[in-house]
């Protein structure tokens, strides 16, 4: 059974997602503040993390930056819930580590399936490859492990498949709405600007070798060994 954490202030609306996520075969566990939310997350290390990100104590944006910071918990996916929907909060959000986004006020079936897609592409397994060395960087494949000239580079769970379907495709342009659909496992209504705001992120934590992955202007990416 796959536990997902909830770390919402709004204990009616918590109870609600956790009875629907019970409904659908998950554990759950409901934390009502930043504070908590970051302990039980330590503690628990759930499969997946709904976090709102208006919450008293530590902001959500905050609280997901930790997260994702931490060798710890930033294999967790988060999936970010609020009543803000402009797209600089979003933008905020991804920048922190999240893999997705739901506005308030949102179904509960909509949310249903974003945890699943989540939850699928995270479980997926890697290729049948154990390495991959491009330059500066090394791929161990079996043990998720980026390196940049020996040094290890902490990924998220989305970098890291967005880093792989790249490296696996050396030289191969690839449109912003591949990505979406083979990373994210869904179409984001358009909304190709997710996979730029990850690949540039991406691209930061590489250091150097971020110098491989290259914009093919109106269309995507690819990645070229340099």
């Amino acid at each position: 059974m796959q536990t997902v954490l909830v770390i919402e202030d709004e204990r009616d609306l918590a109870e609600l997602v956790a009875f629907h996520l019970e409904k659908e075969g998950f554990r759950c566990l409901i934390a009502g503040d930043g504070n908590l939310g970051l302990s039980e997350a330590r503690r628990a290390k759930p499969d997946l993390i709904l976090l709102d990100l208006m919450l008293p104590g530590m902001m959500g944006t905050e609280l997901c930056r930790l997260l994702k910071g931490s060798e710890q918990t930033a294999a967790i996916p988060v999936i970010m819930l609020t009543a803000k929907g402009e797209e600089i909060d979003r933008v905020v959000g991804f920048e922190m580590g999240a893999d997705d986004y739901v506005v308030k006020p949102f179904s509960t079936r909509e949310l249903m399936l974003r945890v699943r897609a989540v939850l699928r592409r995270h479980a997926e397994k890697t290729p049948a490859v154990t390495s991959i060395s491009l330059g500066l960087l090394a791929i161990d494949t079996e043990r998720h492990l980026v390196e940049v000239a020996g040094e290890e580079v902490l990924l998220t769970s989305t970098e890291y498949k967005l880093l792989m379907n790249l490296a696996g495709r050396i030289g191969r342009v690839q449109s912003r709405e591949t990505l979406l659909q083979d990373v994210w496992g869904y179409n984001y209504l358009g909304d190709t600007r997710t996979v730029d705001t990850h690949l540039t992120r991406l691209r930061t934590k590489l250091g150097a070798a971020g110098e491989m992955i290259k914009t093919v202007r109106g269309f995507g990416y690819k990645m070229e060994e340099t």
